[in-house]
């Protein structure tokens, strides 16, 4: 009888076990792909990570670790760092002012927004992919918006939207990768 309670004992931790990091691990993985929408899903794994420390028994399965937040601190901090350099040495490589680095990122932003919501009919991939374009796209025309305000010739400013556009999305998609 002793054998069957331990062997149920078991059974119930195992289940409970792997029911906790089931539903860790698809967190992390909407919150991952929530870095694609925009949002700052990198530094939400690092709070979920903490919280799920927090939460266990040291010294149990379910344990993360100082020494796993701390790397997925520095990787969400890198993460960003990619995402904000790429736009920004797209747009300076280009001779972009910072003018047209500030509307750059008011556009990417108002994009976003705009193409979650043209895209939002398209089932499952449709707001991901709207809000990567829109952000992208929102980023070109602050920058070329930037660009006409400060003078410059038509082929200037294009250029540094482009710009602007290709670093948004390479910095986007590098912060994902990261994360």
């Amino acid at each position: 009888m002793e054998y069957l309670h331990s062997s149920l004992l078991f059974l119930k931790t195992w289940a409970a076990t792997v029911l906790i990091w089931g539903t860790m691990i698809g967190t992390l993985l909407v919150l991952w792909a929530s870095n694609f929408l925009g949002l700052p899903g990198n530094w939400c794994i690092v709070l979920v990570a903490l919280l799920f420390d927090w939460f266990m028994e040291d010294g149990s399965r379910g344990e993360v670790g100082w020494t796993l937040i701390i790397v997925l601190g520095l990787l969400a901090a890198l993460g960003e760092l990619i995402e904000f350099v790429a736009g920004a040495v797209g747009v300076r490589r280009k001779g972009g002012s910072r003018l047209s680095a500030l509307l750059s990122l008011i556009g990417s932003f108002v994009g976003a927004i705009a193409g979650g919501l043209v895209a939002l009919p398209i089932p499952v991939l449709g707001p991901v992919i709207g809000v990567l374009l829109g952000s992208s796209v929102g980023a070109m025309l602050g920058a070329i918006l930037g660009e006409d305000i400060q003078g410059r010739e038509p082929s200037q400013s294009i250029g540094v939207g482009w710009a602007a556009f290709w670093g948004r999305l390479f910095g986007t998609l590098g912060k994902s990768m990261i994360g």
